[in-house]
């Protein structure tokens, strides 16, 4: 006796069909499992004879052989509990023959309900554009099934309400597409209103967050550099539905996965300890998961006291960064998790973190400080498109009572910025400018005469690299957006330069 389930896998964020197949021969009663499955898949064995049992179905008793094809294919995780139940049920005869057009992924327990399962968003999106009719999946998991439609989705509570539904009992009622744009937004608890003063570094994460550009903020300790950042997401743009597919496909797959995690709006945050592991922040494990990195896709990564962070781990963001993903090899696969993230670094200027303050005396040698500041390499350096420099808060800010622009206002400004770049790049899968390559900063950076003259002074006398002369022009760009001007003027150019001027005053370049 023979049944075939169709059900899906994944393997990084890349899904897969696998065929799940039930034959029952005469012989000493015996139930394997094979298909290079997991700890978790032949575990699966027990879970499934205690649901038959406590379900009210009967387990054959024969010489079961399940294969989960392909067979060449490694496979992990519980979600295979469901289509085996089903294909044992169906090669036993206990229900009918079912359509390879549908599809089954689940967790059960002894009791025959069914847990969630990580990945279920990137399943439902495989189904349907594969041509499937029906996928049947846990109702924990229905909140981010619900964000697709275009293929009728199923969410069963039991094994038992499937069963009926594909016999002559009670149907279930296939879920309906909940729109992104009915998805209320989420609101902020931090706002920039709250910090007092730093005008000068609030326009450069302004500008930063206009551009989707990079920014390292140095200051002494207690200068406000993680109450600015954490305030970063505020004035973001909301992620746009294709975005938050991504976004949320990712989330789904951790091992941190929660059963409530629906469709974000909000860019992600991630500020990973300066204790993390390479693996943690860059993604990995026997079966790899993303990491800090790739958390961040679409939104920001957050690095505070970056000279705290491991040189090797530092320098294991270059790749990264410049190539928007990340490649994980093992022995038999590869898989690739995107990382299009902004980064935000934060750093004391030395190990006391009073070098160069006006108000403090600075306790380290001049040979301890540059130690302190050699842990940022050059490449790493450059990969920063604006540095800058967060002074101690003045008493007469504190103490004063001005109020300070709040997020909303600086956000409908990024917004507005964002509109022009958007219109922009149009058509090109660029969002930003901070993305332009070198073909597009050609096409879109048009500056006018006093703006080139600057730049060529300004590229002879710091001795800018091909790379730095890039994003200066990109930055020029994002302020001219904010400024609704077409072309890069002068002042444009001006402000983008003193941007990075920053490091010939600590790394004496």
């Amino acid at each position: 006796m023979y049944a075939l389930i169709k059900s899906l896998s994944h393997r990084g964020l890349e899904t897969f069909s696998v065929d799940v197949e039930a034959d029952f021969s005469k012989g000493m009663p015996s139930f394997d499992i094979v298909g290079l499955g997991d700890a978790a898949i032949r575990e699966s064995k027990d879970r499934i004879r205690s649901a038959f049992r406590n379900c009210g179905y009967t387990f054959p008793v024969a010489r079961i052989v399940i294969n989960l094809a392909p067979a060449s294919m490694p496979k992990t995780g519980s979600m295979f509990d469901l289509p085996i139940f089903m294909a044992l049920m169906a090669a036993s005869e206990q229900i009918p023959m079912i359509s390879e057009k549908s599809l089954f992924i689940g967790e059960l327990s002894m009791s025959g309900r069914l847990n969630p399962v990580r990945g279920v968003l990137s399943k439902v999106i495989f189904a349907r554009e594969h041509g499937f009719d029906s996928i049947f999946i846990p109702y924990k998991n229905a909140v981010q099934a619900s964000a697709i439609g275009g293929i009728n989705v199923y969410p069963a509570v039991t094994v038992s309400e499937i069963i009926d539904h594909l016999s002559d009992g009670p149907k279930i009622k296939p879920l309906a597409k909940c729109e992104f744009d009915d998805i209320a937004e989420e609101t902020f608890s931090l706002d920039f209103c709250d910090v007092k003063g730093q005008e000068s570094a609030k326009r450069a994460i302004e500008i930063s967050a206009a551009g989707g550009h990079n920014l390292m903020m140095i200051g002494p300790p207690g200068s406000g550099k993680s109450m600015l950042a954490k305030r970063i997401p505020s004035i973001l743009p909301q992620l746009t539905f294709e975005e938050s597919l991504e976004v949320t496909g990712i989330y789904s797959i951790c091992d941190s996965f929660s059963p409530d995690i629906k469709m974000r709006k909000i860019r992600p945050f991630r500020s990973p300890h300066h204790n993390a592991s390479p693996a943690s922040l860059i993604g990995g494990g026997a079966n790899p998961n993303p990491g800090e990195i790739s958390l961040s896709h679409h939104g920001v990564l957050f690095l505070d006291e970056i000279a705290e962070f491991p040189s090797h781990i530092l320098e294991s963001l270059r790749q990264p960064i410049e190539d928007k993903c990340v490649s994980l090899s093992r022995v038999s696969y590869r898989v690739t998790f995107p990382c299009n993230f902004q980064l935000i670094a934060a750093m004391n200027p030395c190990k006391c973190g009073f070098f160069g303050d006006s108000t403090h005396k600075c306790t380290c040698s001049e040979s301890s400080v540059e130690r302190y500041l050699s842990k940022i390499s050059g490449p790493i350096l450059d990969r920063f498109d604006l540095h800058v420099e967060v002074s101690a808060v003045k008493f007469s800010d504190l103490s004063g009572n001005s109020v300070s622009e709040d997020s909303e206002s600086i956000r409908e400004r990024v917004l507005a910025a964002r509109n022009i770049q958007t219109e922009r790049f149009a058509g090109t899968g660029i969002s930003c400018n901070s993305d332009m390559p070198p073909n597009m900063i050609k096409e879109f950076c048009e500056m006018d005469d006093g703006a080139m003259k600057v730049l060529e002074k300004s590229f002879k006398a710091y001795s800018f690299s091909a790379r730095t002369y890039d994003k200066v022009r990109k930055v020029a760009r994002t302020i001219a957006d904010l400024d609704n001007s077409e072309i890069i003027l002068q002042n444009h150019l001006t402000e983008a330069i003193q941007y990075r001027l920053l490091e010939r005053k600590y790394w004496k370049k």
